[in-house]
């Protein structure tokens, strides 16, 4: 154990010699970002519609890109899914848990697209073009019969889109908003 004290001319040589070398070294990762490297991830969809792309797709088209690329998870018509995926088709009451994790649960459907565009196929996230997932927005919402077969989703449409539980949803704490 010391019981030496240390000087404080001793201390202030330490950090004065000591910060300016920590200041002056840095380990030379990584490499400065430009704006074409934000716009490539910074693909985040607002329920507004802020952030949709151009382009546009039908249910019919939708049915196709889904027996494609969506089929092998989420099951046949988006019901029985392969285990551990979640089902596309639900009620339109939610009175259980389980119900909650279905496509009509969602408040806006805008999340679907934002969902799909981030995520989807799972084995190959961020691959479908803007007009797939348009389609297949369009596909799930006629299945679960929240818009025609006929209605094309677009960056203008899919915004509309009044979801089923889109009122019930409950802000727990409204202050902290």
């Amino acid at each position: 154990m010391c019981t030496r004290k240390s000087s404080p001319f001793a201390l202030l040589l330490v950090l004065a010699f000591g910060a300016g070398t920590a200041v002056a070294e840095t380990p030379g990762l990584g490499k400065p970002i430009n704006e074409a490297d934000i716009a490539a991830w910074n693909i985040d969809v607002l329920p507004d519609g802020t952030g949709l792309p151009p382009g546009s797709g039908t249910a019919t088209q939708g049915a196709a890109v889904y027996s494609q690329k969506c089929a092998m998870c989420h099951g046949e018509n988006g019901v029985n899914p392969a285990a551990g995926i979640l089902p596309l088709v639900g009620p339109s009451k939610f009175d259980r848990i389980d119900t909650m994790k279905t496509v009509p649960y969602y408040k806006y459907a805008t999340t679907l697209f934002d969902v799909m565009r981030r995520s989807m196929p799972y084995q190959m996230p961020k691959t479908l073009a803007n007009d797939e997932l348009y389609a297949l927005s369009a596909y799930i919402l006629s299945l679960n019969k929240i818009i025609g077969e006929n209605d094309v989703m677009d960056a203008k449409t899919l915004p509309q889109v009044k979801m089923p539980n889109r009122d019930n949803f409950i802000i727990w704490a409204p202050d902290k908003i």
